[in-house]
């Protein structure tokens, strides 16, 4: 009993000194973080809930703790802005139309290493921590991979004590909740501002004034341009803190909100036109009211327009108020800022910092061209034409004329240049140039970004070698030098850390902790998969993962998977080129396989989906629907029952990858190969372990050469193939020629997943086979369900599956969003760290 009492004292003792050093590291003093009538926790809890203590329910509880955490972070914020004034290094500015961040507590708590307080919390207060993280609601700023990508990026720059603020909208409401009815997508508003944000900070004294030269005002419920009468427009900046993993170094997410004016019309309020009164108001604060408006319509593609000319107005004006603070030589702009372009979106930043150097510094245009080129850079993120934005040029004209000059003349230059380089190539002048003529002219937002920046990079190898050679390829052979390629990354910090407990428990028990910020530190791992023990442990702490799945699966939907099947996943946005209706394919031929041979002895198995499609992409709804159908139909057959299990988990976020990811045994990256630029989630799923099959495209080819092509399992088309395919392609061979393919399409569109629903899939039977089936799901079926054999075999080889996932996570190191932003400080930013003095 004596020995037990002296470790707890022990134990006390070392978290008591432990606290004491993060106490002092962030500023705090002697305020207690809870436990005292006078800690934070306690007084967060009855002063800005006023509510007695007794009755506070989950969400004042959660509230109370992030301020708490908000006031231990607060000081060390300030100091870290103070450091960058005070040594005024360059700074990176990151520009993005959306930044998906998912919950913040958790991720805080971890990287400020306040786990040992929030554990004392927990135990003292004898609090539910995972329901109380529940109560946070993912931050609705971004959608897909570009979002997540940006918000890896500012956790990585934060963690390596890079100077850097990202920029972004303050949207009211996110993309959409999703909920599935009947098998069909439905959306509902995402208002997940609707309580409090206990991290934001408002600053509305570094509100941002921007003149347009139309009004916009609210008419049958929608935006509406009023031109020739100008207008002010204002932005309101919100901060968000960025922790970098120790609690070093603490960046910032400005995030703007759209406002119009103080004053509006009180003699038309006072005569009783309310509505007409507000107008102005309702017109300018709908800009920033929701994330990606459905662009299927012109005013919703106007909207998109106004949206991004207000973050570029908006960051710009703000980035050379901070850098004229202290550098009055305007020449000196490209060696104190770096501003990186994130898509097309912030493509209007060109025009905008020329507008700014041209009439505000009134500098000269060779002068101004010069320094605009030398500070901004561009990441492209696709090579799909359609994404690749264009706007038409009367909306210039009518919301901003002098970015449109500035346009024009910029255009005027380039194409004397092109010219003089190819005389007489009037098709390459042509597809140079950045408006694209027709019956209604527009501006070519990638070409604009490739010409007014330093540096054009792709997000993987096989991406920016085909940005090069197939879609901006006349702009390449302009401008060589300014291409380049930064393969993506991931934070270990949130995708393996925080979302898997279990597996970085037995990691950090097997190499030390320093993978966490230097992951290349996991290739120690690589001879431990020829380890039995370590292997053993691996398959624990998996199996420890997907049985905590189960659980929550269980609680939140009442839906029953069984853990020793194998998860088998495809999680991310709907879209014809990453081929869900591929895997789903898979499944009906497995399915139809079972059903001819009802003896058969398979290893049993979980197919799991996620993702949102666009309200507005019809295409991509009907295969949502065709998965639930599918999955009914094959969940409620007693003859499959037990060995094949289909589920679409509706609400894909990050809270849900954060479950989902770590608990998978296989990853299907399974794009049409040229049309993935990257991917995120094939790296997520990696490091977690999970075998990867998929087609050699984006960043996976890049897997496959660091854990070896034997440890994925690789099928399909190369893009090569893919292109020189296309002009011949006859998908009606495969239905002829192919038994199991005929089988499985016959099936379908027999209405043997839709019986009551007659033809309701017939519009997926001409996308196959009707319109010539564009992203070659026939041409790589049979290919995949031959992978697909490969890997069954493998996975009942316990020791081997161990092994290969064991290579995989060891193989991971490269895929760190750290060694990303080192590249992109090296190569395109020449920026360093900037420690805390």
């Amino acid at each position: 009993m004596g020995k037990t009492t002296v470790k707890t004292d022990i134990r006390a003792a070392a978290l008591t000194e432990s606290m004491a050093k993060l106490l002092k590291q962030y500023g705090c003093g002697p305020v207690k973080f809870s436990g005292a009538d006078e800690a934070l926790y306690e007084r967060h809890l009855l002063f800005d809930s006023v509510r007695d203590i007794n009755v506070a329910d989950a969400r004042d509880r959660f509230e109370a703790i992030a301020r708490s955490v908000r006031d231990v972070l607060s000081q060390r914020w300030i100091r870290t802005e103070q450091t960058y004034q005070h040594k005024n290094p360059k700074r990176v500015y990151y520009l993005s139309i959306e930044f998906l961040l998912g919950r913040s507590l958790a991720t805080n708590v971890q990287n400020l290493l306040l786990d040992p307080v929030a554990k004392q919390l927990i135990k003292e207060k004898n609090l539910d921590w995972l329901a109380l993280l529940e109560q946070e609601p993912d931050a609705g700023l971004g959608n897909g991979g570009l979002g997540r990508l940006a918000a890896c990026f500012l956790d990585s720059m934060a963690t390596m004590q890079i100077p850097a603020m990202g920029y972004g909208l303050r949207y009211e409401y996110g993309m959409f909740k999703q909920s599935i009815s009947n098998g069909w997508q439905q959306e509902r508003p995402d208002n997940w501002l609707r309580r409090p944000d206990p991290w934001e900070v408002a600053r509305p004294h570094e509100r941002v004034e921007l003149q347009l030269n139309c009004s916009i005002e609210v008419r049958g419920g929608a935006l509406h341009p009023v031109s020739d009468r100008p207008s002010t427009l204002i932005g309101i900046p919100f901060d968000r803190p960025v922790v970098g993993y120790g609690g070093k170094n603490l960046n910032m997410l400005r995030l703007w909100a759209a406002a119009a004016p103080d004053e509006f019309n009180f003699q038309e309020f006072s005569h009783g036109d309310f509505v007409a009164a507000v107008a102005e108001r309702l017109g300018a604060e709908s800009l920033t009211r929701v994330l990606y408006p459905d662009d299927s319509t012109s005013l919703g593609q106007g909207l998109r327009f106004v949206q991004e000319y207000f973050l570029v107005a908006c960051a710009l004006a703000d980035i050379v108020r901070r850098f004229r603070r202290d550098n009055p030589d305007w020449s000196a702009l490209p060696e104190k800022v770096a501003i990186q372009l994130n898509d097309t979106h912030p493509a209007m930043a060109v025009p905008e910092l020329m507008h700014i150097l041209l009439d505000q510094a009134k500098l000269g245009w060779d002068e101004a061209w010069d320094l605009t080129r030398r500070t901004l850079a561009y990441t492209n993120h696709t090579l799909l034409p359609e994404a690749l934005e264009k706007w038409p040029v009367e909306w210039f004209e009518i919301l901003i004329p002098r970015n449109l000059e500035i346009i024009f003349e910029i255009n005027r230059r380039l194409l004397d240049e092109v010219r003089a380089r190819f005389p007489a190539d009037d098709g390459r002048v042509a597809r140079i140039s950045l408006i694209e003529e027709g019956p209604t002219k527009h501006v070519r937002m990638a070409n604009l970004a490739i010409v007014g920046s330093h540096s054009t990079n792709g997000v993987a190898e096989i991406h920016s070698q085909l940005l090069r050679t197939t879609t901006v390829q006349d702009l390449a052979e302009l401008f060589p030098e300014r291409f380049n390629n930064k393969t993506n990354g991931v934070t270990p910090r949130r995708w393996l850390l925080l979302a898997n407990p279990a597996l970085a428990r037995t990691i950090t028990d097997a190499i030390g902790e320093s993978w966490i910020t230097e992951l290349s530190q996991l290739s120690k791992l690589r001879p431990l998969a020829e380890d039995s023990a370590f292997r053993d442990n691996f398959r624990q702490a998996t199996r420890q993962t997907k049985i905590q799945f189960a659980r929550w699966l269980k609680s939140k939907f009442g839906i029953t998977v069984d853990p020793d099947s194998v998860f088998d996943s495809q999680v991310k946005r709907i879209h014809e080129y990453k081929r869900q209706l591929l895997n789903a394919l898979r499944i009906v031929v497995l399915y139809h396989r079972l059903r001819e041979d009802a003896k058969a002895q398979i290893q049993p198995r979980t197919f799991l989906f996620a993702g949102k499609a666009a309200p507005g992409y019809h295409l991509a709804k009907l295969i949502i629907k065709f998965i639930n159908n599918v999955a009914d139909t094959i969940n409620n057959d007693p003859m499959i029952r037990g060995r094949i299990k289909v589920l679409f988990v509706p609400e894909y976020d990050v809270s849900l990858a954060e479950r989902l990811i770590p608990a998978s045994d296989v990853s299907n990256q399974i794009s049409t190969a040229g049309y993935e630029a990257s991917g995120t989630s094939n790296m997520k799923f990696m490091m977690n372990g999970a075998l990867t099959i998929g087609t050699r495209d984006g960043a996976t080819i890049e897997m496959a050469q660091e854990a070896g092509g034997e440890n994925l399992f690789l099928f399909g088309l190369t893009a090569q193939q893919v292109a020189d395919s296309r002009s011949w392609y006859d998908p009606h061979w495969h239905y002829d020629n192919e038994s199991e393919t005929r089988a499985a399409l016959d099936l379908i569109f027999s209405d043997h997943f839709s019986p009551n629903e007659h033809g309701v899939f017939e519009p997926l039977r001409d996308a196959l086979l009707k319109h010539g089936d564009y992203y070659m799901h026939l041409a790589d079926l049979k290919s995949y369900l031959e992978a697909d054999r490969r890997l069954i075999e493998v996975y009942a080889d316990p020791e081997e599956w161990s092994r290969k996932a064991i290579l995989n996570v060891a193989s991971s190191g490269k895929f760190s969003s750290d060694r990303t932003i080192a590249e992109y400080a090296k190569d395109i930013w020449n920026v360093e760290p900037c420690p805390l003095t």
